[in-house]
């Protein structure tokens, strides 16, 4: 991962090849390769008390992950669907602004909410000029959509609501790496900063193994920070596939 120099001390390394000898603990998306080989390792201090915040509809079923609309300018609800902050250190605030840890904090509640409807845990939000302008968690199982990744998804909320499919001056919050994919995606976009969590060391498209957001050869960059929450998105993450890799109950035995 090769994250801009400004943000370079919260961007921590978040996974690492095993040593020999060194349990490997990450976990396989449905592909079987994505965080395999990969142990963790410190990071920067992230939002304390993020992955507690509840997603669940409070009856066992799992939580819709939808494509959120914005909140209308001056609408009271605005204030209460950005989530309060967490405890922060001192290092944290001089990297990150109130704005950024709020909205990172959102985007991880959608990747719980994701987790809870059985998706990989991933959740974005499109942000410009501190208004939402969409939001989503990961949902290719559920939408039977391969496409259907958090950042798209919000991108699509987010066209819709702004009425255009370029959204220049926007920021993204994304508790991973984009994908080569959605990289593309938000390149087209017009997306004018985009703040990841977790780097992805087996797919990243924001400097981690390409880096298609920054590349010169394209009629748009994007600016590109890394690692605010990582260990908390990374965490979150390795839980998930952790749980996956269980092997199911053995069977009593008749005798």
């Amino acid at each position: 991962m090769s994250p801009d120099a400004a943000t370079g001390a919260a961007a921590l390394a978040i996974a690492r090849p095993a040593a020999a000898g060194e349990p490997a603990d990450a976990g396989e998306n449905a592909d079987g390769a994505r965080f395999s080989g990969f142990v963790a390792v410190s990071a920067a201090p992230g939002i304390d008390g993020a992955l507690a915040l509840s997603s669940g509809s409070g009856s066992g079923a799992p939580a819709p992950v939808t494509e959120t609309a914005p909140l209308a300018a001056g609408d009271p609800a605005a204030a209460a669907h950005v989530p309060a902050t967490g405890p922060e250190t001192a290092a944290d605030a001089c990297l990150w602004s109130d704005e950024d840890r709020r909205w990172m904090r959102r985007a991880l509640e959608l990747a719980r909410a994701a987790e809870a409807a059985g998706e990989v845990p991933v959740g974005a939000v499109l942000v410009r000029d501190g208004v939402l302008l969409g939001e989503a968690g990961n949902a290719p199982i559920g939408c039977h959509d391969p496409s259907a990744h958090a950042e798209i998804r919000a991108l699509r909320a987010a066209g819709r609501a702004a009425g255009n499919y370029r959204l220049p001056g926007s920021t993204l919050y994304v508790t991973l790496e984009p994908c080569p994919m959605c990289a593309g995606a938000l390149v087209h976009a017009r997306v004018g900063r985009v703040v990841y969590a977790a780097p992805d060391p087996r797919t990243g498209a924001a400097g981690s193994v390409y880096d298609l957001l920054r590349d010169p050869r394209l009629n748009h960059r994007c600016q590109v920070d890394a690692g605010l929450a990582a260990e908390d998105s990374a965490d979150l993450l390795r839980r998930f596939f952790r749980a996956r890799r269980k092997p199911p109950a053995a069977a009593p035995d008749p005798a």
